[in-house]
């Protein structure tokens, strides 16, 4: 495993849990940092922290850098820790720290005896689904329309607040392997995109940013789902383009899902000048419910 699973101090940071009041309320303070308004209450990290929880810190000395909080979660069947929220003070955020606030994450909860982690990210953000699925290894595994319902901006860009949900098998053999840095090469990445069927169709606007042209579903080859390299951009240059863009990923998640495709990866790939991300998917073996049907937030 890489230095970023390693328990104490990584790099200039301590990774632990956190223990005093003092530190319950340095989330709330980096919380305010990154998003200016909210948090987390300091009673429930308590109770979250000795009720089968984990509220989990990086520190810069004394100070938070980030944290991860969790907590226990049930379907029926199988027992995991939701990771509820990790953050990164934005002057940390060239560190690293969240790929290894998630690998110490991971430690803590094999010591709890517990395989595996669920969370949800917002799936046009380039960036968490480069570190969720592509360095970390978890599979998206279900798409939701308006989890949250209406947000303050700050939080979702302005946009319906759709999410993806991803299964992080702890001990499996593709998170060891992206834990221990193996990854297809940039070539290899390439050559899978230019060797795959668009789910959405991309063209570029007089802006110079790319905006969604088509939606279609895949039909037993493989594929990719392209989102933007820049959502901000997307935000700043063209804002009208970011409704576009949450609607045609939503429906072409949706089609993949409900004809049973897997996300299988994650890649920012090079095409010329310009970079370009997208989700990797292939068909699931039939009978398999590895594309499980799209969910609706109610």
């Amino acid at each position: 495993m890489t230095d970023a699973g390693v328990s104490g101090d990584v790099r200039g940071f301590r990774f632990r849990k956190l223990e005093k009041p003092e530190e319950f309320r340095q989330v709330v303070e980096v919380y305010r940092a990154i998003w200016g308004e909210g948090e987390i209450p300091t009673t429930l990290q308590r109770a979250l922290q000795d009720n089968g929880g984990l509220v989990l810190g990086a520190f810069a000395d004394i100070h938070l850098a980030g944290f991860a909080i969790s907590l226990l979660g049930w379907d029926g069947v199988t027992l995991y820790q939701y990771s509820h929220t990790t953050a990164v003070r934005p002057e940390y955020q060239n560190h690293h720290l969240g790929f290894r606030l998630k690998a110490f994450q991971r430690d803590e909860v094999l010591k709890l005896g517990l395989a595996e982690i669920r969370w949800v990210f917002d799936p046009l953000l380039s960036r968490n689904a480069r570190l969720n699925v592509r360095l970390l290894g978890a599979t998206p595994d279900r798409y939701h329309i308006h989890y949250y319902g209406q947000m303050p901006e700050a939080l979702n860009e302005g946009l319906e607040s759709d999410r993806l949900r991803v299964r992080w098998e702890l001990t499996s053999s593709r998170v060891e392997e992206r834990l221990a840095g193996k990854f297809p090469t940039p070539d290899e990445d390439f050559d899978r995109w230019k060797g795959s069927t668009a789910i959405v169709e991309t063209e570029v606007g007089e802006k110079g940013l790319r905006t969604p042209s088509a939606v279609t579903e895949p039909g037993g080859s493989p594929a990719h789902l392209e989102i933007p390299f820049d959502l901000a951009a997307v935000r700043e240059h063209e804002p009208s383009a970011l409704r576009t863009w949450r609607h045609a990923v939503r429906d072409g998640f949706r089609a993949a899902f409900d004809v049973g495709y897997r996300v299988d990866d994650f890649a920012v790939v090079t095409a010329g000048h310009e970079r370009r991300s997208f989700y990797f998917l292939i068909p699931g073996p039939k009978g398999s419910d590895a594309g499980a049907p799209a969910a609706r937030s109610v």
